[in-house]
């Protein structure tokens, strides 16, 4: 049942991705693009994910999962070096590319090179991540 679920969620949210136009290399760019040919549209997009997402994580709060494991805890409040260096890799990428995660899985379904290429390149991305953040420790704790 499990798996029956996660396929059936997994469909929806890739579906949502490829109507909403998140898929779309140029409309991502264009929506980063403020200072130029800025396309306000996904902000509708952001706006109906973030919001409902909102609530439904504050519902869940105290609650047993019906299907699966028990929900996560919240997220802790902490900034911290990883955080931020993530956030700045993850937000390159997304403006270099016009792709992040969700949106380039869901590009792999009508057969989009540019998002192979970058699956590719973020799975190496996450194979490397932890020997780079050992590095970094390492030379932070040096310092």
């Amino acid at each position: 049942m499990r798996l029956f679920v996660a396929l059936i969620a997994g469909s929806l949210f890739g579906a949502g991705l490829l109507i909403s136009g998140m898929t779309d290399t140029t409309k991502v760019q264009g929506w980063l693009d403020v200072f130029g040919q800025w396309d306000p549209t996904l902000a509708f997009v952001m706006g109906g994910a973030i919001l409902p997402m909102l609530i439904a994580w504050r519902l869940t709060i105290g609650r047993k999962a019906l299907i699966g494991d028990d929900f996560p805890p919240p997220a802790q409040s902490e900034v911290d070096r990883r955080l931020v260096v993530g956030s700045v890799l993850f937000g390159m990428g997304w403006g270099l590319v016009g792709l992040c995660p969700g949106p380039a899985m869901a590009s792999l379904s009508y057969g989009g090179l540019g998002g192979l290429v970058f699956l590719a390149a973020m799975i190496a991305g996450m194979f490397a991540a932890p020997m780079l953040g050992a590095q970094l420790d390492r030379a932070a704790n040096a310092a």
